[in-house]
């Protein structure tokens, strides 16, 4: 089973899904805001200069996320510390 890291911060309710290497850092070029009536909410992919999606940015994120999935994210708020 491949691991996705999932970042978390609960005092913003924002979260991140990475879609790179855990050690790699890849910066985004570009960053498209999914249409936040058509979500619901707001969802932006974040695709790296070859096009390639490196990671999805979830804000309200504990409605639009599973519940176990924000359970074992990295937590990034004093909360999680």
């Amino acid at each position: 089973m491949t691991e996705v890291r999932v970042t978390y911060d609960k005092s913003v309710n924002a979260a991140y899904v990475y879609f790179t290497e855990p050690q790699v850092f890849v910066r985004s070029a570009h960053t498209y805001p999914c249409d936040p009536v058509d979500v619901d909410g707001m969802i932006n992919l974040d695709f790296d200069e070859h096009g390639r999606l490196i990671g999805i940015e979830v804000l309200a994120a504990s409605s639009k996320l599973p519940e176990y999935l924000l359970k074992s994210a990295e937590r990034l708020d004093a909360d999680g510390m």
